[in-house]
């Protein structure tokens, strides 16, 4: 049987491949998802190397195993969602930029042979995980179709407790979200492999904690936009993309598109690269999307909202009363609320806009698109945003408040979805409630857009 596509299974896989007892040593998965095809593009290769040729079976892997590892990375661009695998913390994470991540850092950690000086030069880290797929992106976009996708989409796991097919949300570019969340946590892994090398199971569980069903709190991995932006601030990223291009031009005859353009002209792809990754992937909080959380169905017909709004009313949902801190424990809190509003209170869907865990994470209720039933009498004026917990005498954890207050609000005036003159109010401004709870609603007075 081939196991589900889960980081766990991966973890299994990667144990085994680097017990000493079998032979195994830190750098036996990588060298093993190289010969597999992690690394088949040029400027991939121009750092790493060629591939060696395709390996065997290792007599340690059942063939389920071995046939979960070739799928997940051999790659395939018109196939990308065959390399994805669902972590602990609920994220799709691409498995093939998440290796060549690891493989730089033990390299530059004395593991393995030295890498090479790249002509311009170019970090090795930042060229095999993000920027060579993120330049091609645009690249793309830029010499031919102007309605291609450059970025995305996300996608959806048939059942989150056994995973074993991801479908994506829409076309696929060259970087669909599971691997752009690859790339980044590529990126922070690798930084810290090449501080002193450890085994690479021993450092992806620390990463993305043990379990799917795991409620001991959030993961590393759930900081994984910040700690990226920590390393790679933007202007570095459009650097190393604009470097990649050019490392490209000098390697490949196979991208006709570079061949005409000149060095301005990388360097107007490189930025607008930079800046639309960081948008949507660094500075915008991570969207689970309804199909993650087990939504049941909208009952009725959704009435469309007509953006942008000029209001965000915050909520808390009372109940369940104590934060979630884990992906499991906030899609339990999901499915509780949304069955709650439409078996007892009979609405057509969970009523809030967007939900926030103190996992990190925003949950997708009726969306950017729909009208809610979180502000009776509001509803069609703004977006109703319930934090998961009872606030009435103790305020969120600061990185939940942060991500409300500095990461979504912002978001979403740059993306069109609320103006950017809109106001702020607690939900007990409008109706006969204790809503958003006391020490909640004190702390949102400070926040910018409050009346």
């Amino acid at each position: 049987a081939v196991p589900p596509r889960r980081m766990d299974s991966v973890l299994d896989i990667l144990d085994t491949l680097e017990s000493p007892a079998r032979g195994g040593s830190p750098g036996t998965a990588a060298a093993l998802g190289r010969g597999l095809g992690v690394c088949s593009t040029p400027g991939c290769q121009a750092v790493l190397g060629e591939p060696p040729s395709t390996p065997k079976r290792p007599s340690a892997l059942t063939p389920g195993q071995w046939q979960l590892l070739t799928e997940l990375l051999r790659r395939d661009p018109a196939t990308p969602e065959l390399g994805a695998v669902l972590a602990p913390d609920g994220s799709t994470v691409a498995l093939g930029p998440l290796l060549a991540g690891i493989e730089v850092g033990l390299r530059s950690g004395g593991f393995g042979p030295p890498l090479p000086t790249l002509d311009p030069p170019a970090d090795p880290l930042l060229a095999v995980t993000i920027a060579e797929a993120l330049g091609t992106s645009f690249l793309l976009a830029r010499g031919g179709d102007n309605n291609a996708t450059t970025l995305g989409p996300s996608g959806c796991w048939d059942n989150v407790e056994n995973p074993q097919n991801y479908t994506l949300r829409g076309p696929p570019s060259p970087v669909p979200d599971h691997v752009a969340i690859g790339a980044m946590d590529g990126v922070v892994l690798g930084v810290q492999l090449a501080q002193g090398p450890l085994p690479v199971a021993e450092l992806l569980r620390g990463y993305y904690g043990v379990g799917n069903g795991s409620e001991v709190g959030r993961p590393p991995s759930s900081y994984r936009r910040r700690d990226f932006a920590m390393l790679v601030e933007q202007g570095r990223l459009e650097k190393e993309v604009a470097a990649v291009l050019g490392m490209l031009r000098t390697l490949s005859p196979s991208l006709e598109l570079l061949r005409d353009m000149g060095t301005q002209e990388v360097v107007a792809v490189a930025r607008q690269a930079a800046q639309e990754f960081s948008e949507r992937y660094v500075e915008c909080p991570a969207i689970m999307p309804r199909c993650l959380w087990g939504a049941r169905p909208y009952r009725g017909t959704p009435a469309l909202l007509r953006p942008p709004l000029g209001s965000v009313f915050l909520h808390h949902t009372l109940e369940p009363a104590q934060p979630c801190w884990t992906f499991s424990a906030c899609t339990r809190a999901m499915r509780d609320m949304q069955r709650f509003h439409q078996d007892t209170r009979g609405w057509d869907d969970i009523g809030y806009s967007f939900v926030v865990g103190s996992d990190g994470y925003l949950y997708e209720g009726r969306g950017w698109q729909w009208v809610g039933a979180h502000t009776k009498g509001y509803n069609t004026q703004g977006f109703g945003v319930g934090i998961v917990g009872d606030f009435t005498a103790t305020l969120p954890d600061p990185d939940t408040l942060a991500l409300v207050r500095d990461e979504l609000l912002p978001c979403a005036i740059r993306s069109g979805h609320i103006r950017p003159d809109f106001t702020l109010h607690g939900h007990r401004q409008l109706g006969r409630t204790n809503c958003p709870g006391n020490a909640l609603f004190q702390e949102i007075q400070s926040w910018p857009g409050f009346q």
